[in-house]
């Protein structure tokens, strides 16, 4: 909408300039030259000239020295209603030859399936059949005439709102009550002047779950402030919007599972504490906040924490994660079952993803990678043999009664006692010899034993420890004239009697698998 009559409401108002977004900040005249501007703050502050000043006058403020311009009202697109892009986009919007245009929604970060907008747009007129709709960057900014939405297409669960000019959440809520079944709306990159004060009408959202807010301008205090008004809210998107958490949700998001705090700088430890008993909480995304520490005070060495307790899958990708204290504290967690941690210093390292696995002991996936039990022995095994002279040194023994690790070593490895339990202390030979993170081609002499041929005697061979269990099949299949696609690999060993280890991945190496001097490769086919 692009012409030289005004809005009443003009001022804040969002608006569209030859594609580039601004807010409206002033309207007036600007001496000398005549006739009507407008002055608006850019998103993109590059964009303007100045920060609202002109030939020495204030006319108004922006953020940013070069925030600001004056423009002609006929230059500025002010959007359009709720309904009028609804049917723009679904009823009139086909391609040059009569093709369809294909649409996509976007939830967060993820993909949300939209079934049959093909078949939907085919049936132009039938606003009243659509369930799921996007109208991204269709100059949404306003809900239009009261009453019409409900009355044109009432079953509406899904829409995408992003990168609009809505300008306030009042208008949100307009286009919301009309939308009795609404589910999921995504409201990303509306900058949005959000109420600090007055709580929505609760019944306005009372079947919303999902609500996305990423580059919305929304603080923690307006997100409590409206939270009453969404009764059963599951996914909160926050991303991207310079928060920090302020104060604890006091009955509100009691049912949110998944929150995603994501690239927001101010992000902190101490903060965190604040949603730390949101009681359905289940996935935590908290990557590009700077976090670099984390604490559970109520937990001891060894102990749970009740901080989190529904918390199974955590992101902190990005950020400045440097202490091996902040894996320490995360097998505190009693529900953590997936990490994701990339892209940090401490995950640098070529040994990072085994040290984790045996630092965090219910974890099942780690970066997106399922961990395999098989990967747990082998971490596990390697991180008790390789801070075995360490543990002794601190006074671990073998005797149990004089075993007596000293604070700090029980501090920094709060798991290794139970991994001595568990695959019993490293003894002096094991820790003279074996050096699993550092030593390179060390030569096993192992036992090959054919488990379905027992004619064939057992054999004996030296391999090298990085030796992949692909070359391994290459060899035994030269040596026993069977095809390698045939070959299947397992071992045994004697510290582990009666338990059988798969060789699965081809790609990994014998000491990957923690496969030991003495230990019996089986094969099969």
């Amino acid at each position: 909408m692009m012409s030289d009559i005004l809005p009443l409401d003009v001022m804040g108002r969002r608006v569209d300039v030859n594609g580039e977004y601004a807010t409206v900040r002033f309207c007036g005249v600007v001496p000398p030259v005549a006739g009507l501007w407008l002055g608006v703050e850019w998103d993109n502050p590059e964009r303007g000239k100045h920060d609202g000043s002109h030939g020495g006058t204030v006319y108004f403020k922006c953020s940013h020295p070069t925030g600001g311009s004056f423009v002609r009202p006929n230059k500025v697109n002010f959007g359009v209603d709720f309904l009028t892009a609804l049917k723009k986009r679904y009823v009139l919007e086909d391609g040059p030859n009569g093709d369809e245009k294909s649409s996509s929604l976007i939830v967060g970060s993820k993909h949300v399936q939209t079934v049959g907008f093909d078949h939907i747009t085919k049936k132009q007129s039938q606003l009243r059949t659509l369930q799921e709709i996007s109208l991204w960057k269709c100059a949404v900014s306003c809900a239009g005439e009261q009453g019409r939405i409900a009355e044109a297409c009432p079953n509406i669960r899904v829409v995408d709102l992003s990168k609009n000019l809505l300008s306030t959440w009042d208008e949100v809520i307009a286009i919301a009550e009309q939308l009795k079944d609404l589910e999921v709306l995504n409201l990303s990159e509306n900058k949005l002047q959000f109420p600090s004060d007055s709580p929505t009408p609760t019944r306005t959202f009372s079947t919303l779950k999902t609500l996305v807010l990423n580059k919305t301008g929304i603080t923690w205090a307006e997100v409590l402030c409206c939270a009453p008004s969404w009764p059963v809210l599951e996914e909160l998107y926050l991303k991207s919007n310079n928060i920090s958490i302020s104060e604890r949700p006091v009955n509100v998001l009691q049912k949110m599972r998944l929150l995603d705090l994501s690239s927001n700088p101010s992000i902190d430890e101490s903060q965190l504490c604040l949603i730390a008993y949101l009681p359905r909480l289940e996935h935590l995304l908290l990557s590009d906040t700077g976090l670099s520490s984390i604490h559970f005070p109520d937990a001891g060495i060894g102990c749970k924490t009740s901080m989190f307790s529904s918390l199974q899958y955590l992101v902190v990708n990005d950020n400045q994660i440097s202490e091996w204290s902040f894996i320490n504290e995360l097998d505190k967690l009693q529900s953590l079952q997936a990490l994701s941690c990339t892209r940090n210093p401490l995950t640098e390292g070529d040994q990072a993803r085994e040290i984790i696995i045996a630092k965090i002991g219910q974890l099942k996936t780690l970066n997106r990678c399922q961990i395999f039990p098989e990967e747990r022995y082998g971490a596990e095994l390697d991180y008790r043999k390789t801070f075995g002279n360490e543990w002794k040194k601190a006074g671990g023994h073998l005797d149990p009664d004089k075993n007596r690790p000293n604070a700090e070593f029980l501090s920094a490895h709060p798991r290794y006692q139970l991994l001595c339990c568990k695959y019993g202390a490293p003894e002096d030979e094991e820790l003279k010899t074996q050096q699993p993170f550092m030593l390179k081609n060390q030569l096993l002499t192992l036992k090959i034993k054919c488990s379905n041929q027992v004619e064939q005697q057992v054999l004996e061979k030296q391999l090298p420890d990085s030796m992949t269990v692909q070359k391994v099949k290459g060899l035994l299949s030269r040596l026993l004239k069977v095809p390698v696609s045939e070959l299947m690999l397992s071992y045994e060993s004697p510290k582990m009697p009666g338990r059988e280890i798969e060789l699965e991945n081809d790609l990994q190496s014998l000491q990957f698998y923690s496969v030991e001097n003495g230990d019996c490769l089986l094969v099969r086919w």
